[in-house]
């Protein structure tokens, strides 16, 4: 029964552990010399936003070469108020768009090859490259 007993607190600290380890990944903590992950994309060019119920809406990126920075060009019809988009940075995990008096408007999520996230007004949305042209 004593073996029994060992191997049992054995399982609940492992799980414990595991559990801990996932919460703070989760968290963006980082344990040791390993740093948070930060997205690293090419912002420039066209993107797409979109929401639920909503029109997507075409989003023009400007930067220079390797910028964590720039200009955000919203079109037409953008859903919330993200016509108000004026500038963009990559912000350790994230990316922020903020509108023209540098308030943040949504802070997005890499996932995928797109972002996603909410809007500061609670608006679930996703910002995606364009579809590839067809051959």
């Amino acid at each position: 029964m004593r073996k029994w007993t060992t191997t049992r607190h054995r399982a609940a600290a492992g799980l414990v552990l595991g559990l801990a380890l996932a919460g703070c990944a989760g968290l963006g903590v980082t344990l040791g010399d390993s740093k948070p992950q930060t997205p690293d994309t090419a912002m420039a060019g066209r993107w797409i936003l979109a929401a639920p119920g909503a029109p997507t809406c075409g989003m023009n990126f400007s930067n220079a070469a390797g910028a964590r920075e720039g200009k955000v060009s919203p079109e037409g019809g953008c859903p919330g108020n993200f016509y108000l988009s004026r500038t963009w940075a990559l912000d350790q995990d994230a990316l922020v768009i903020n509108d023209d008096e540098n308030n943040p408007l949504a802070r997005l999520r890499l996932a995928g090859g797109r972002f996603e996230g909410q809007s500061i007004t609670g608006l679930a949305v996703t910002l995606a490259p364009p579809p590839a042209p067809p051959n």
